[in-house]
């Protein structure tokens, strides 16, 4: 694997010629990688308040290299953690696809274009001209890393490796591999897998699959059972990791392809009367939801920053990350394993057709209707299949969710039911289980060990058309009222917070009933877009600003989560979120009241 993030050309325009390798970009800007042109700004007034006055646009990407000559005959293809938005690539002039999603992360093979007696040029265009597209900031362009992959033609498939652990007692562990084995060379291979468990870089165990080929052109799938003594339990409190090490190879002596794969040892179960278990310990999930962008650093977020929101999320007694409402970066994930955060993975903000995107300020004007939900029908299943396949070794993760408040009422789905609100020229809120179901049995069919969840904001209707009984737990936005009523109704049904206030009462009654698993606050951090009329550029309801610094409502909740002791001093007075501030820049002389 090789770092490609570097010694990028970039233009913030159209030019229909530049994925022609003879193309000349010398005149180009050069960048690296993570790059999201929208932060340059500039922020003004004819852009829209959902992605906080920030410009969208086209752009292209350019980068020429040479190959290693050792490579020659092997597979070389080029990975992309994600592309903000309707990205198309090119190697050496030859298109190898599209990805409208910009949150999913992709894999070409670049082999049979490539060329070792000459330079190579990648091009990469970028649309994302309907800036008005999403209800919160997305940034632009090439935002997450890029990578090029080196494997034998005898290979592991990209996302190829699934680890899972079906039994967990405190004296042994099973754990069961899936491993997709791919033979693109041009005769039958004769196959063995090496299965090598670490923990803390130290050999646990070995085990070697013999006995099976695969033909040219062909793939097979191998399982694998390896039983671990004395296991380290993965929990927020003691997140311990292992790594397995696969290689798949010809014949034992010849080299091979391998992949390391982290994973944790534990077990997750929601139960309707009781909540949420880990490790068969009963818990309550203390979340809040995260957007994916970096304040004033847009949407190529470094990973210290991240390192650092996490770290103050923890010491206010957070446990679990809610990916509102995309696929994360997967440098997110990884600091959620490490650092004992449980997380809702979650895919969609809208299925189709899309939601309203409001242009001079929250809920006023007209809004676009751009968005995801134009290509939902022809991308969604493959799209979130790509996100199970990714993420699936991830410890962290708890659950999957499909959707957040795509029952919003009128946004767009409709019901009867509504009465007066009901506007029967909206798209039939029975739709939604008509999108739902395949969704959840795409997932369903990569990743059985975790339930399926939807966050869901209008309960009501959801529960009157069956959109709810799709889910394996029910996530409830805003929906404190209807905890006791809907627990009576639907006895087996396991219900968690999914989108909450940080008012007393909403964590009250998470817990004062034993049935809520837990709540996700809205929101972690202050974010881009959102925002009211210009010139306001974010929502402001976070625990952390949108330097990552904390609020008063953060010391708040810190006294609520947290197990350790504190007391922090803020100034009441109108004028202020919730009547606090946390600073002293007052005037000479000024009398203020001081609570702890």
């Amino acid at each position: 694997m090789k770092d490609f993030d570097f010694g990028w050309k970039f233009q913030r325009k159209d030019v229909k010629s530049a994925c022609l390798p003879e193309y000349q970009d010398a005149e180009w800007r050069a960048v690296d990688l993570p790059h999201d042109w929208s932060i340059e700004g500039p922020y003004s007034e004819k852009w829209a308040s959902s992605t906080g006055y920030l410009p969208g646009g086209i752009g292209w990407y350019r980068k020429t290299f040479t190959l290693d000559p050792a490579w020659e005959g092997r597979r070389i293809a080029i990975e992309f953690d994600g592309v903000y938005k309707n990205s198309e690539v090119w190697i050496n002039g030859h298109s190898l696809g599209r990805r409208p999603f910009g949150y999913i992360s992709f894999e070409y093979d670049l082999t049979p274009y490539l060329r070792f007696d000459r330079d190579n040029v990648i091009a990469v265009r970028v649309d994302h001209s309907d800036f008005a597209d999403s209800r919160w900031y997305t940034g632009s362009g090439i935002y997450r890393h890029v990578r090029l992959v080196i494997t034998d033609k005898l290979h592991i498939d990209y996302w190829g490796v699934f680890v899972t652990t079906p039994k967990v007692t405190d004296e042994s562990a099973e754990v069961h591999v899936q491993v997709q084995c791919r033979n693109e060379a041009r005769e039958d291979r004769a196959v063995q897998v090496r299965f090598v468990l670490l923990q803390s870089g130290k050999q646990q165990q070995a085990k070697i699959t013999n006995g099976f080929s695969i033909p040219a052109g062909g793939q097979k799938t191998i399982e694998e059972t390896i039983t671990i003594d004395d296991p380290k339990l993965w929990s927020p409190e003691s997140p311990v990791l292992y790594t397995l090490d696969t290689e798949v190879r010809a014949a034992e002596g010849e080299p091979g392809d391998g992949v390391k794969t982290d994973f944790g040892v534990r077990t997750i179960r929601f139960d309707p009367a009781e909540g949420f278990f880990l490790n068969g310990k009963n818990m309550k999930i203390k979340g809040v939801c995260l957007h994916h962008d970096g304040g004033p650093l847009g949407a190529a977020v470094p990973e210290k920053v991240w390192r650092e929101r996490l770290e103050t999320l923890k010491e206010i007694g957070c446990n679990a990350i809610r990916t509102s409402h995309n696929p994360p970066a997967p440098e997110l994930l990884d600091l959620c394993d490490e650092m004992g955060f449980l997380v809702m993975d979650e895919a969609f903000d809208e299925f189709t057709p899309p939601k309203n995107k409001w242009v001079r300020g929250r809920n006023a004007g007209t809004p676009s209707h751009d968005g995801y939900g134009t290509v939902f029908a022809e991308w969604s299943v493959r799209d979130i299949q790509d996100m199970v396949r990714r993420d699936r070794n991830h410890p962290s993760i708890i659950l999957w969710s499909i959707g957040n408040e795509i029952d919003f009422a009128n946004d767009p789905f409709t019901h009867p039911s509504m009465g007066d609100q009901y506007q029967p020229d909206h798209p039939p809120a029975e739709n939604l289980t008509k999108l739902g179901r395949p969704l959840v049995q795409a997932v369903k069919e990569l990743d059985s060990t975790r339930p399926v969840t939807a966050a869901l904001a209008n309960t009501r209707v959801s529960n009157l058309v069956g959109f709810a009984d799709l889910l394996d737990v029910a996530g409830y936005n805003y929906q404190e009222p209807y905890y006791a009523e809907d627990h009576k109704a639907y006895p087996r049904r396991c219900i968690l917070g999914s989108e909450n206030s940080k008012r007393t009462d909403a964590w009250r009654a998470v817990t004062d009933n034993p049935y809520i698993s837990g709540q996700f606050l809205w929101t972690g951090a202050d974010y881009l877009g959102e925002a009211e009329p210009w010139p306001a550029r974010s929502w402001t309801g976070g625990l952390l600003d949108l330097c990552g610094f904390k609020k008063p409502d953060a010391w708040i909740r810190q006294s609520l989560w947290s197990e350790k002791p504190m007391v922090y001093l803020v100034v009441r007075g109108r004028g202020f979120r919730r009547g606090f501030a946390s600073h002293w820049n007052w005037p000479a002389g000024a009398a203020v009241r001081v609570s702890a």
